[in-house]
């Protein structure tokens, strides 16, 4: 068994493809991390991320897979679950060693399993698209703090570009670090420095003065049409999880 610890990123995956048919590798676990050169991690294989050499890799992914294909495999990595890394590398290596498109091969494990995350990120996906909360900043800026399971945060460019294109606005990852930002013309990703002891989830010190109103109304709309007599908290819950209350302005 050879460990190939690579950086995390899509590019490094496809390095790290590339060095196992380099050194034709065959049974092959596949890790994130830090290398550090003790005795602990002595069988363990650095891979560098080679830019190059990723796409080599991805050239012949595109020769074996739909451009769809293609994204899906970009999209299950970029959810960065823990412990998936091996299942998306045995996805790329079934490709490449299959004569025709697997794609629609579910009785495969790896091609099933891959098909399980896709669902799972999108359906984050959607969720955040529905319950993004934005709060009006000082300079004009509409401001939202996420912290959604999944490294979502790239596939809702399309969706809020569109659909607030005349409003700049921020979309802050809390627990990854980064956010996006749109300026009225180009999105780009962004970290905010919070070493003053301040936290990305708390920005209230920065509302403009009329937040305030608009989040009371807001809240007043959500009691006025909620009906006690066909309460489901049950069902509630399902539709909107309470790991996303505490961003959602009628719930503070």
């Amino acid at each position: 068994m050879n460990t190939l610890l690579y950086d995390g990123t899509f590019e490094g995956l496809l390095t790290a493809v590339f060095e196992i048919y380099d050194r034709k590798l065959h049974h092959v676990k596949l890790i994130t991390g830090e290398w550090r050169n003790e005795a602990l991690f002595e069988e363990v294989i650095p891979v560098i991320t080679d830019e190059s050499r990723a796409n080599r890799v991805l050239r012949g992914l595109r020769k074996k897979l739909s451009t769809a294909g293609v994204q899906r495999l970009y999209i299950t990595h970029m959810a960065e679950i823990a412990g998936e890394d091996s299942n998306i590398l045995g996805f790329i290596r079934y490709v490449f060693d299959s004569d025709i498109n697997i794609e629609e091969d579910y009785g495969n494990r790896y091609v099933m399993r891959l098909s399980e995350i896709l669902k799972m990120v999108r359906r984050e996906k959607h969720r955040m698209e529905a319950f993004v909360r934005f709060q009006k900043l000082k300079d004009g800026t509409f401001y939202a703090g996420i912290e959604p399971d999944f490294n979502v945060l790239p596939l809702l460019i399309k969706h809020f570009k569109s659909r607030y294109a005349d409003q700049k606005w921020m979309i802050y990852d809390i627990k990854r670090s980064y956010g996006l930002y749109y300026d009225l013309h180009d999105t780009q990703f962004i970290a905010m420095d919070f070493a003053d002891g301040g936290k990305p989830a708390n920005v209230i010190a920065a509302y403009s003065e009329d937040e305030g109103i608009y989040q009371t109304l807001w809240k007043n709309y959500f009691t006025s049409v909620n009906i006690a007599s066909r309460k489901n908290t049950r069902l509630h819950i399902r539709h909107i999880p309470k790991r996303y209350w505490r961003h959602l302005t009628e719930k503070i």
